[in-house]
């Protein structure tokens, strides 16, 4: 009986601590207008310049040596694609100079061009090139919109990050309740969510931009969101099917280990 109390203590805390974790930030990111960019200041910065750098990029390869646009510049005028290629070096140098001052602009929550750019996003206007031929003002705007677009998207995927997390949570807890005699089938997918806080936890105090790479990168955000999903799975085997599937997969995990304990269906 001590045991059992024990393990509903323990799966109840493990509930309610990883819940509370995830809604703070969930909250956090709404309280506070600038806590995203404190806290992701690096990772913001790095993946606006990424997106700068890689626009001008694309931008060039429509003046490749195979490019339809470069053979017509080089009939029209031989001197077209050594200018072309000048210009795009000139855009890069022009980046690099007004980067810094960009930047300290559009991080001041006073600052004008973050209303004015929140206007453009709202409208769901995108800019996958600078405006040819862009002046020293486009340039420095476009800096500042790509920036604008990175934190947006950062902070919705932390929030359908903390919130998915702290659904699962609340649900394991919810199911502690309503499935009292499932304390320990409840374990299996505890220790999942464990498992994935702690290394959350780890990567939020040491690593904060790998954190950060797996909230914002599809990939492994979608491989996360499985890892969630199955733990979901879990939830809904001990609730609609008695944890019939649970139960076999503990006690072959038991036998595996040369345990003599073994559960039986809730």
């Amino acid at each position: 009986m001590d045991q059992y109390l024990g393990r509903k203590a323990t799966l109840r805390a493990l509930g309610v601590v990883g819940a509370s974790i995830f809604a703070a930030f969930f909250v956090l990111s709404y309280a506070t207008p600038n806590w995203v960019e404190t806290f992701a200041t690096e990772f913001i910065e790095n993946e606006a310049r990424h997106r700068v750098e890689q626009s001008i990029d694309r931008f060039q390869l429509f003046f490749d040596e195979d490019s339809s646009v470069s053979r017509l510049a080089r009939s029209i005028d031989e001197a077209a694609s050594p200018e072309l290629e000048k210009w795009i070096q000139e855009l890069h140098d022009s980046v690099r100079i007004q980067w810094e001052s960009a930047l300290k602009e559009i991080r001041d929550l006073d600052c004008e061009c973050r209303k004015r750019l929140s206007q453009v996003l709202e409208a769901n206007f995108r800019l996958d090139f600078l405006p040819l031929m862009a002046p020293e003002d486009q340039v420095f705007e476009f800096i500042q919109l790509n920036y604008a677009i990175v934190v947006n998207e950062l902070k919705r995927d932390i929030r359908i990050f903390s919130a998915s997390n702290a659904g699962v949570f609340v649900l394991l807890l919810l199911v502690s309740f309503l499935k009292p005699r499932a304390i320990t089938h409840l374990f299996l997918p505890g220790v999942l969510l464990g498992i994935s806080t702690l290394i959350c936890s780890y990567f939020y105090i040491f690593e904060q931009n790998w954190l950060l790479t797996i909230i914002y990168s599809s990939y492994l955000g979608f491989a996360y969101l499985a890892w969630l999903g199955v733990v979901f799975l879990f939830l809904c085997d001990i609730v609609f099917n008695r944890g019939r599937i649970t139960t076999e997969i503990l006690n072959a995990v038991f036998n595996a280990i040369g345990s003599a304990f073994s559960v039986v269906p809730c």
